[in-house]
């Protein structure tokens, strides 16, 4: 084993680094290839912090620019960044690779969106009234 450079890092993994050669969605090989050179980063001694994105699975630019409600969209994309967590989380695992896990944190955001969906929608349907109302 060489000597490292830092002893704690963070790795910021792009959703569109998970899909493999695919146009979309998750590669399980890549995936596992991650997994490999994450452990090995943390078989040197490197403290590692990963950040992962969600747009190989779902753009919310994209969404609002087809008439999604921009707020919409950007949960959904918040999904997609949950998905893409779980698998990675779960390659990491089958390498043996013991994890901090941020259930918590998880959770919370998990709460936190399913509540700012709630008022989005709440609100929409609020607005809605008033506009039926002034007809």
């Amino acid at each position: 084993m060489g000597q490292v450079a830092y002893r704690r890092a963070l790795l910021k993994l792009s959703g569109e680094s998970l899909k493999g050669d695919a146009d979309y969605g998750l590669d399980a090989l890549t995936l596992q290839y991650i997994a490999r050179e994450v452990q090995e980063a943390v078989n040197m001694g490197v403290q590692l912090a990963l950040v992962v994105g969600g747009g190989n699975i779902w753009r919310g630019q994209e969404a609002a620019d087809r008439g999604m409600d921009r707020t919409a969209a950007d949960y959904a994309g918040m999904l997609a960044t949950l998905i893409n967590s779980l698998a990675l989380q779960d390659a990491l695992e089958q390498q043996g690779e013991q994890l901090r896990k941020q259930e918590k944190i998880v959770e919370s955001t998990q709460r936190k969106l399913t509540e700012r969906i709630h008022d989005a929608n709440r609100r929409k349907e609020e607005l809605s009234k008033l506009v039926d109302m002034q007809r």
